[in-house]
């Protein structure tokens, strides 16, 4: 099987690795991502590389753009075996010479005391999950460490590592704009070239959900969430951190090249517990997923040597819909040829033009430049948008 040129036009060719275990798991946290007390470390790496060995032989040839170390807290494995996994991707594939291989980390001392060894097995952009600068909040948010070890994290990480990003939650509960200036200052006082934005979101089964319907807090008004966010894009741009993306912001070219292939709606292998991916392979579009459970995911993958649980091919009218649905989350929206080659058709022809019509004159949507994009008031209502551009 030769290479697929669904790896070029600029969309790149990802590798997702993630490591599902946490210290404790955040009230608002709804990814996969679970406690234990003990890791069988060598077990884990085995098996990691494993997975990776299974599906390196699907996609031969490939160049690999961007390795992502995700979760979970993938800090808390030990720098061999990130060493491992990253030299395992060097002797599977080809990739670019300014390889991206970002970690996901949060700022404990346990976790900043491996910054060093990740470094020295070859990470070279860390992303840091500081999500408030204050104490109270951080509680609030269940996080396991201090305003003070959150600065003392970015002050180390600024120190080690090439690249650096981090994580804040804003519209909490009864935040004020004033209260949320002050905040986004110090950060941006500590910043690098990048820095991720996220509005709280209640999501379906987690500790947050129950304890609104509890009447335990109550979230901001959309209204003020709507100002927020206005407000908070236009501070960003006015600091040189444009946003690229809905929550994302970076100086030009820092941009996370990782979640650009994602978002640009290229190729990625996803690997360990939970992970999903997009492989175009002689033209069909698949979509992977792995076991989500850790333990069976482990018991599988030292059986049958992965643990793939859903190989199904993307549909047409699917990929056209997917691509929408990311594509437009990105300032530079969706160009015309890329639509084209994923999908065979015209934008045009694609989408009703009566609802792309009314998208367009309400503001929301613009074509221009030979591409599509959602406009700033778009973004801030994407989900309606999309609703009503795709149904």
């Amino acid at each position: 099987m030769t290479a697929d040129p669904s790896d070029q036009e600029g969309r790149g060719f990802g590798i997702y690795v993630h490591w599902p275990f946490c210290r404790a798991k955040c009230p608002y946290c709804d990814f996969n991502s679970h406690v234990r007390e003990a890791i069988d470390q060598r077990r884990w790496r085995d098996a990691l590389l494993t997975e990776l060995a299974h599906y390196a032989a699907q996609t031969p040839g490939r160049t690999v753009t961007s390795l992502f170390f995700g979760g979970g807290t993938p800090s808390l494995m030990e720098p061999e075996t990130v060493a491992a996994v990253i030299e395992a991707v060097g002797r599977h594939w080809p990739s670019t010479p300014d390889l991206e291989i970002t970690l996901e980390a949060n700022p404990t001392s346990v976790e900043t005391g491996r910054f060093r060894g990740f470094r020295d097995a070859g990470v070279n952009r860390v992303s840091i999950g500081v999500q408030a600068l204050d104490d109270a909040m951080l509680k609030f948010l269940g996080r396991q460490h201090s305003a003070d070890e959150a600065i003392r994290a970015l002050e180390i990480g600024r120190a080690i590592f090439p690249r650096l990003s981090f994580d804040l939650i804003y519209a909490r509960p009864g935040q004020s704009l004033e209260a949320w200036s002050h905040e986004l200052a110090a950060a941006l006082d500590l910043a690098n070239s990048h820095i991720s934005l996220y509005q709280l979101t209640i999501e379906p089964g987690t500790a947050f959900e129950q304890r609104v319907a509890r009447g335990d807090f109550r979230t901001l008004p959309e209204d003020e969430q709507a100002a927020l966010f206005d407000w908070t894009a236009a501070r960003l741009e006015r600091a040189g951190l444009p946003a690229y993306e809905i929550s994302n912001h970076a100086r030009p070219g820092e941009e996370s090249r990782h979640n650009m292939t994602y978002w640009r709606y290229g190729d990625y292998v996803g690997i360990g517990p939970g992970a999903h991916g997009r492989l175009t392979l002689e033209g069909t579009k698949l979509a992977t997923r792995q076991h989500r459970a850790p333990e069976a995911w482990l018991d599988s993958v030292e059986r049958d040597g992965h643990a793939t649980r859903q190989r199904l091919e993307v549909e047409p009218a699917a990929r056209l819909q997917e691509m929408v649905m990311m594509g437009l989350r990105l300032a530079e929206g969706i160009p015309a040829e890329r639509f084209r080659a994923e999908t065979g058709m015209e934008m045009e022809d694609a989408l009703d033009a009566k609802r792309l019509a009314r998208l367009i004159d309400g503001g929301f949507l613009a074509i221009g430049n030979d591409r599509l994009r959602a406009t700033a008031e778009g973004r801030l209502r994407l989900d309606a948008v999309l609703g009503e551009l795709l149904a």
